[in-house]
């Protein structure tokens, strides 16, 4: 049970505020090992009533005083062979604003072109992954393995960001992006282990492209798994909202944070398994200061 309780737990924390979900949260350093795998069907919620601007962080949201992000993601990921894993995911998001409906009338008058509207929802972006072992040395009584990931995501719906501040609530930001990351995943002969990834993200359009990474440190048993994880992404380039010749096209915006989080995982039977999750932004940029809970259930083949 041990590899399967540590690599499904990346499919259930991806959900950051919409415009910044992003393939380095799915990918652990365990492998599934050849005919192998899991499928996770997890829900997230979060919610943020203060934003990261350039350079203060603000209370309430433009337009939309709070904001609250529900997604329901399927993930699945299959062992072509044991060095070598194959990881699909897809969200639905729907992402609702706490704003009057006075509000929204009042500037759907005014912007008639805007389509401003309190919640928007829908299929975003699919991702294909694929992670593969390169090396691997044993150090005592313990195993370091060195892996290399390369990920492909792209919108699946016709869900819209256009140019204005009724977008804040825009599910994702449109862009395809490509992504490669190298991974060190140290385990003990104990079930402790840690895991550091680096990587850059090539995105189209006018999104900046992005350094990004995750650290992780937990324990991987034969029944239960804990972690607790670090990630960060910091823009190369973009606008800041704060700007004065910022457009109001939120995808151009550039986006940077740190997020910590924990999660677990724990079987029940017949290959049937529970996980739960939480997340919170620490530091950012042009980002909610959102936090968010996570629950799924996975089965492991």
């Amino acid at each position: 049970m041990q590899k399967f309780t540590a690599f499904i737990l990346g499919a259930f924390l991806i959900a950051g505020s919409t415009g910044s979900l992003r393939a380095q949260g799915l990918v652990s350093g365990f492998m599934a090992g050849k005919g192998h795998g899991s499928v996770v069907v997890s829900g997230t919620t979060e919610r943020y009533e203060s934003v990261y601007l350039a350079p203060d962080k603000i209370d309430g949201v433009p337009v939309f005083q709070e904001v609250r992000v529900n997604s329901l993601n399927l993930y699945a990921t299959y062992g072509l062979s044991d060095k070598i894993d194959a990881i699909v995911s897809l969200p639905y998001i729907q992402s609702k604003g706490k704003a009057p409906g006075t509000v929204v009338n009042d500037l759907n008058a005014l912007y008639s072109t805007q389509g401003y509207t309190n919640t928007r929802q829908g299929l975003q972006d699919i991702t294909a992954l694929l992670k593969f072992k390169s090396y691997s040395v044993e150090l005592g009584s313990s195993i370091l393995d060195l892996l290399g990931v390369v990920s492909f995501s792209t919108p699946i719906s016709n869900y819209q960001t256009n140019t204005g501040y009724g977008y804040i609530i825009a599910i994702g930001n449109r862009a395809t992006k490509y992504t490669a990351a190298g991974v060190a995943h140290l385990k003990t002969s104990t079930g402790v282990f840690a895991t550091a990834q680096v990587g850059y993200s090539l995105r189209t359009g006018l999104v900046p492209n992005a350094l990004v990474g995750e650290a992780k440190i937990g324990y991987a048993g034969p029944k239960n798994y804990f972690e607790g994880f670090a990630s960060f992404q910091e823009s190369n380039g973009g606008t800041d909202i704060s700007e004065a010749g910022f457009t109001g096209f939120f995808p151009s915006t550039r986006v940077n944070y740190v997020r910590l989080g924990a999660s677990a995982y724990r079987p029940i039977a017949n290959g049937f398994g529970l996980t739960l999750g939480a997340s919170t932004y620490v530091l950012g940029r042009n980002i909610g200061k959102s936090t968010g809970f996570s629950a799924g259930v996975t089965y492991n083949f």
